[in-house]
């Protein structure tokens, strides 16, 4: 019963990193390196416009950037729409290893329209992503700590606001790109792509459409950011766009060109905090470890000294419930369920944690770990529909299909409705996060076509097998409950329970929060790993004890309530996420608060069993 909360639950460690592009530690790359000889065409490619205070991303040429005369979407897997990510060509084209200076690649005329997306996407603070050989722009910013090493920002933003309320918008964009040069050849792979945006009003004497020229700048004279009159977003206004781009050779080899981006600020924060929260829980779990061992080893030993079957009938406690402790439960069918949807994704996130530990969830590989998650969550159907049935079958129900059906729908009926709900309102502010209608029928297809099948498979299979016997004999008529102490209560004992779980895993919890919310990098997976096992530890122990706890005042209802101790730390995970919302995130849409609270809903809603 505790390894399915620990499942329901656990899932939302992974599931939170459904939006994560990667984070810090080893990997595999999930891509072969390139090698590029001089005056190669290197095609800087757009990916979405993204912001942290709305999480709405749009397609790049929402706005009225430089478009290219034929726009074209390269490949996408299943995790990259789902992430909303829209990748396709630009007008920003270099000669590998050839330096530019001011590069003009167009003039556009602002409407009313366009200037007012501009602006509000410049108020929400939106950013713009680019792809250089599978590595994202990076804007090069000083470390908070005032140390001499750069951190560095994802994307760089579409403007600014000036204090008179005036709008500005990143005309000028001075790309550096660095490559590792092979000693023995001339080939060289490509290891850093950095950005650093301006905002120039460019001046001309006349524009010429063909072969355009600005008197700003020059191979003599360069743009750094403030050193020019900045370009103001106004409607029916000309906006010049250009760029300058050098290349310089680094020593960084082409396997460790991640790095940069999955260095973090906050390091030795992280790791401080992890370790303090593994020595506690550690210690914790040391303690309900001793008092459970001397606690049963007292009563086993009492209970082998009685003389008389007089004797043992006077004993209360734990001992006096054995007729009934495996009398199944009210609704035993859902839980049977339950505990289905709980192995299945228990088996799906102990084999992601797997795959992402050994580094085969590549940070270059967007869309890998969502895509992954999903295909390991159809194909665990199979585990879903064996426990549930072999349980049922110990409560010595009949209707196994029925079961198995509920199995296969009830929880992915759920999470469909609501993503249908939340994609309809992604779809009103016209994101491209918006589900297309095409990648909603393959997610119908790997439901019906392929998970259920196996639910039923495993159903069947389960089913087939000998019922597991109850060690002891269940009595015909139930035994009376005693009336229970205020603190024996289910729901105080529950709430209680799910304390120590929260706990070993909010630490961690808050990390993951930030990498998805405030858009940074995430790929400790070592010691999520690490808190993965911890949560399985405590969870277990926890059940153990308040279910001990539980039939020692002789109540044998401990079926369900076993299964929402360790799932009532969903409570608390929703507690925390709503306090940071308040906190730590600037949302400034209705839509994008419902976004939010709508997945942790939809999460925590199968972690309680309702």
């Amino acid at each position: 019963m505790a390894e399915a909360s620990v499942g329901l639950y656990a899932v939302h460690l992974l599931s939170c990193l459904l939006l994560l592009p990667s984070a810090r530690g080893f990997y595999l790359p999930g891509v072969a390196p390139r090698d590029f000889h001089k005056d190669d065409e290197l095609q800087v490619k757009v990916n979405k416009l993204s912001s942290t205070k709305t999480q709405l991303p749009y397609d790049y040429y929402f706005l009225d950037y430089c478009k290219p005369s034929k726009i074209m979407n390269s490949a996408e897997n299943l995790g990259e729409v789902l992430r909303g990510d829209r990748i396709e060509n630009s007008v920003y084209v270099f000669k590998m290893r050839r330096d530019e200076s001011c590069k003009v690649v167009c003039r556009t005329k602002l409407s009313s329209e366009a200037a007012k997306n501009f602006k509000e996407k410049i108020d929400d603070e939106y950013r713009v992503n680019m792809i250089l050989d599978n590595l994202p722009v990076a804007v090069p910013r000083q470390r908070r700590d005032g140390s001499q090493a750069l951190s560095y920002e994802h994307g760089f933003r579409v403007g600014y606001k000036s204090k008179d309320d005036k709008y500005y918008i990143s005309n000028h964009l001075s790309f550096k790109v660095m490559y590792h040069q092979d000693p023995e050849s001339d080939d060289a792979r490509i290891v850093g792509f950095e950005v650093i945006p301006s905002s120039v009003k460019h001046e001309y004497d006349v524009w010429d459409e063909k072969n355009p020229k600005v008197t700003t700048c020059s191979a003599d004279i360069k743009i750094t950011p403030g050193s020019n009159t900045p370009q103001e977003v106004a409607a029916d206004t000309h906006v010049v766009f250009s760029y300058d781009v050098t290349f310089q050779p680094s020593e960084i080899k082409w396997a460790s060109r991640w790095d940069t981006y999955l260095l973090m600020n906050d390091d030795q924060i992280h790791w401080f905090s992890i370790i303090n929260s593994l020595m506690i829980v550690l210690f914790l779990s040391g303690m309900v470890a001793m008092i459970m061992l001397r606690t049963l080893y007292r009563d086993i030993a009492n209970y082998n000294q009685l003389e008389t079957q007089e004797e043992a009938q006077e004993e209360t406690g734990w001992k006096l419930v054995h007729g009934d402790v495996f009398r199944p439960p009210v609704n035993s069918g859902l839980l049977c369920v339950y505990v289905g949807t709980g192995v299945q994704f228990f088996g799906m996130t102990l084999v992601m944690m797997i795959f992402a530990l050994l580094g085969f969830l590549s940070p270059s590989n967007r869309g890998g770990l969502m895509t992954a998650m999903v295909l390991l969550w159809v194909f665990m159907g199979l585990f879903a529909g064996y426990s549930s049935a072999r349980l049922y079958k110990m409560f010595k129900g009949s209707e196994w299909k029925r079961i198995t059906l509920k199995t296969a729908c009830i929880f992915p009926g759920i999470v469909f409705a609501i993503f249908l709900v939340l994609n309809a309102l992604i779809w009103g502010e016209k994101s491209s996060g918006a589900i297309p209608f095409g990648t909603m029928f393959a997610l119908v297809l790997l439901w019906f076509g392929i998970s259920v099948p196996l639910v039923f498979v495993g159903s069947y299979i389960g089913y087939k097998r000998p019922a597991l016997e109850d060690p002891v004999k269940t009595n015909k008529i139930p035994r009376q409950i005693p009336e229970q102490a205020w603190y024996m209560q289910p729901a105080f004992s529950v709430l209680i329970g799910g304390i120590l779980p929260f706990g070993a895993v909010f630490i961690e919890l808050f990390f993951i929060l930030t990498s998805i919310w405030l858009n940074q990098f995430y790929y400790i997976f070592g010691f999520l790993f690490i808190v993965f096992i911890i949560l399985i530890i405590t969870c277990a122990e926890i059940t153990i004890v308040l279910c001990y706890f539980q039939l020692c005042s002789e109540d044998y209802h401990w079926w369900w309530r076993a299964y929402l101790t360790a799932g009532s730390s969903a409570l608390y995970l929703f507690a925390y996420s709503t306090f940071y919302f308040f906190t730590k995130l600037e949302m400034t849409k209705v839509v994008s608060g419902i976004l939010y609270f709508g997945s942790y809903i939809l999460r925590g809603k199968y972690y309680m069993g309702y």
